[in-house]
């Protein structure tokens, strides 16, 4: 079977969990069948069963690049690039709407049938018109025809399975979900107090780890908020890079001010460091912390469970079908905060209800250490991206043979 996988992140343009679940799955599907990866980027790589082809826009800048659309113009041309860059497929898997026209153009002019992933939806993610400006309402138009062109949809969670069905009217016998996964090998306890002290980290003193990008949707905001109810005898690692607009990003660094000059040990790491030092953080922290406001599946809880930490996060999207409450962490209802809601102020009763957990991981380490061994295996058993890659192929040649019949 040849396999076209459009993505937008690839490796060594990894920013986020769509990038990290495009680089594994890619990997173990190349052991099925042919692979054709295209993504965003100057990547030129091949071996006999994957084929990688970086694509860069070919439109020439206009004078005045203080033209709101730029970007998106500049998105859009590299899908038609994608596109011409397929000659053949026998199945096209798209990852995230910034691919999606590329799918479509390819899918009529190959004949092959269109599978997506639900990684996240545009609709649920109204806090982008401020990083895409006019732009977002595009992104939205766009992955709303994908999902009614498409053949078929793998969501990540039972959750997202619910939110696309209920965003685009999408039968629901399109759509099926195949959980996201980690390579447990890689994501392994790890320790290097060397690095630690790299980063200013005291290795002797427990700390409280945050992962991701600043960005509202990962509620770095809302973290920094709980810390204030954090016991005094610990340290707040926040790895945190790769802001979506320069407003949220004086915002961040504002409320982290703030929160130095209120307690001592709070520790800001504004880069996207590489998985190799990230899975080092992992295993070093007492407890991982997961606040997000909206959140598809979550891989970084199950990078940090493999480590053998325990992870508290709030109970939306997949985090619920990830986190065994009691068991491999803690889950903090968000209901009182809508999707929309931008205010980076959030309900006390969160904060408070996110620190006491916290505080209990930080108090008990034989809690801790019990409960990041029930979350290492609980990824080995339902995570792996062996099986999830083999579902996955499975569910291609689903896909195929309906196709085939409802063509005849």
């Amino acid at each position: 079977m040849k396999i076209a996988l459009f993505t937008n992140e690839f490796p060594p343009n990894i920013y986020g969990g769509a990038g990290v679940h495009i680089d594994f799955l890619s990997q173990e599907l190349a052991k099925l069948g042919q692979v054709e990866v295209r993504c965003f980027g100057n990547q030129v790589e091949s071996s006999a069963s994957m084929n990688v082809i970086g694509i860069q826009s070919s439109l020439t800048k206009p004078e005045d690049e203080t033209n709101p659309h730029l970007k998106m113009f500049h998105n859009l041309s590299k899908n038609i690039e994608m596109s011409q860059h397929t000659l053949q497929a026998d199945v096209i898997h798209c990852h995230t709407w910034y691919t999606h026209l590329a799918g479509i153009f390819s899918r009529e002019l190959l004949q092959s049938p269109l599978i997506l992933t639900t990684h996240s939806l545009e609709t649920h993610r109204p806090w982008k018109v401020e990083q895409l400006g006019n732009g977002y309402f595009l992104s939205r138009w766009i992955e709303h025809h994908a999902y009614n062109t498409a053949d078929g949809i793998i969501a990540v969670s039972e959750q997202m399975k619910t939110d696309v069905i209920e965003a685009y009217g999408v039968a629901p016998e399109k759509v099926t979900v195949i959980h996201n996964g980690i390579d447990p090998d890689f994501y392994s306890p790890t320790f290097d107090n060397d690095l630690l002290k790299q980063y200013n980290i005291n290795p002797d003193i427990p700390f409280v780890l945050f992962v991701g990008r600043i960005t509202r949707q990962k509620g770095i905001s809302q973290l920094i908020s709980a810390a204030k109810y954090f016991n005094e005898n610990c340290q707040i690692v926040l790895c945190a890079g790769a802001p979506d607009t320069p407003e949220i990003a004086k915002e961040t660094e504002e409320l982290i001010a703030e929160l130095k000059a209120s307690r001592n040990g709070v520790i800001l790491i504004s880069e996207m460091l590489p998985r190799e030092k990230i899975k080092v953080l992992y295993s070093h922290a007492r407890v991982f912390a997961c606040p997000s406001l909206y959140e598809p599946f979550g891989i970084i809880n199950l990078e940090a469970m493999s480590c053998e930490t325990p992870v508290v996060g709030s109970a939306v999207g997949g985090i619920p079908e990830i986190i065994v409450e009691g068991e491999t962490g803690y889950l903090i209802e968000l209901e009182s905060i809508s999707r929309t809601d931008f205010n980076p102020k959030y309900p006390e009763i969160f904060q408070k209800n996110f620190a006491a957990k916290v505080n209990q991981l930080l108090e008990d380490e034989t809690l801790a250490t019990q409960m990041g061994k029930a979350g290492r295996k609980r990824v080995l058993e339902k995570f792996s991206w062996a099986s999830i890659a083999k579902t996955t192929y499975n569910y291609y040649e689903e896909v195929i043979n309906r196709f085939e019949k409802e063509k005849a």
